[in-house]
């Protein structure tokens, strides 16, 4: 296991700052729907614009078209979370953007996180407990009762919704590809398996980047057809197919023959001992010169105290929504996991992309 943040050890907060974050807790729900129809009012937008010179809220109610108390509620919370501030350059109480603000607006990191908690996680959080006890993502139900698995309904999610999921599952992995593809065809695997190959968006990279590969992607049936469709427009009909399936079945069978097999932020999708399982089935159809890699955000591995906590919070999507049963792992416990299927650790590369993702590569002992 690797050594986690100085932070994590000791407690050395001042109790008055202490009783500060304790609030920030207690009213978040609050606080984060407020920051929500701050953004999407286009108040901050507007304070933006404002620049130096700031705007009070008496002019941005009436720009916005909005009430001046609607707007002043709103306002004295966003100064109170340090997303706007108060001018120094007038005596009038201005509006100004604070540094919060400014990643609220222009960092994609924050509104990627941020779009995802609000039209994925927010409403079914409520059930958190409930998931946490019966190991199921009770969450999930605000999306309809037929479904045991968030990955079942994205098809039928609004797109709105389905729009901010596929946007926080692609920013997250794509942003390592660049310099995982290297890495992975610096061996020139002729034919790589993408189990979990989503919209084929790592299938389509794999076959730009190397023009001999061919790439066999495994996922669900609409999963699939998403993906196959993606890759005849994207000009690889002819060297993309599928195997449509769940991983998990006894049923399903993984074809044999691959060189490399590939599998980006899947991994992350189901409990330690469902990863073992499905490495055992990778295992079994696979021989000892088949590269297995893993690309996966570990939160233990991440330079800056921030993105754990981000990758710490995902976890808490898994449990009430997705599937009840997985989280963002930690380096140690994933490399044990694909080990007691019968695999070896050969290489592990960390701190890929801006995302600070590690690639991980196996093989049979």
């Amino acid at each position: 296991m690797q050594p986690l943040h100085s932070s994590y050890y000791g407690d050395r907060i001042r109790a008055i700052d202490a009783k500060f974050e304790a609030q920030k807790i207690a009213f978040a729900p609050l606080t984060f729907q407020a920051v929500r129809a701050f953004l999407e009012l286009g108040l901050l937008a507007r304070v933006d614009k404002a620049g130096d010179a700031g705007i009070s809220v008496a002019q941005l109610a009436a720009d916005a078209g909005i009430s001046e108390y609607g707007v002043g509620v709103l306002a004295e919370m966003m100064l109170g979370m340090g997303v706007v501030k108060l001018s120094a350059q007038t005596d009038e109480e201005r509006l100004v953007l604070g540094k919060i603000g400014w990643f609220l607006l222009e960092d994609d990191l924050t509104r990627v996180n941020f779009d995802f908690t609000n039209d994925i996680c927010y409403k079914g959080a409520f059930n958190l407990i409930d998931s946490v006890k019966s190991g199921k993502p009770e969450g999930l139900r605000v999306f309809g009762e037929r479904w045991t698995t968030v990955y079942e309904a994205l098809a039928t999610l609004p797109e709105r919704e389905k729009k901010s999921w596929f946007a926080f599952d692609h920013f997250y992995s794509d942003c390592a590809f660049p310099e995982a593809l290297p890495i992975v065809y610096a061996k020139k695997p002729a034919r790589l398996f993408d189990i979990g190959g989503n919209t084929a968006k790592w299938a389509i990279a794999s076959c730009a980047y190397n023009p001999d590969v061919r790439v066999t992607i495994v996922d669900l049936p609409g999963q699939t057809a998403v993906a196959l469709q993606n890759a005849q427009d994207a000009g690889f009909a002819d060297r993309i197919d599928a195997v449509s399936g769940n991983v998990l079945d006894e049923s399903t069978a993984l074809p044999a023959g691959a060189n490399a097999v590939w599998m980006s932020q899947f991994l992350d999708c189901f409990s330690l001992h469902q990863i073992t399982k499905i490495l055992s089935k990778i295992h079994a159809s696979v021989d000892e010169h088949c590269d297995i890699w893993v690309l996966e955000p570990l939160w233990d591995m991440q330079p800056f105290e921030g993105a754990s906590y981000a990758l710490q919070a995902t976890s808490l999507y898994f449990t009430c929504i997705a599937n009840g049963n997985s989280k963002m792992y930690r380096y140690g416990e994933l490399v044990d996991a694909i080990e007691r299927a019968g695999f070896s650790l050969v290489a592990a590369h960390h701190r890929l992309g801006t995302n600070f993702y590690s690639l991980l590569n196996f093989r049979k002992k």
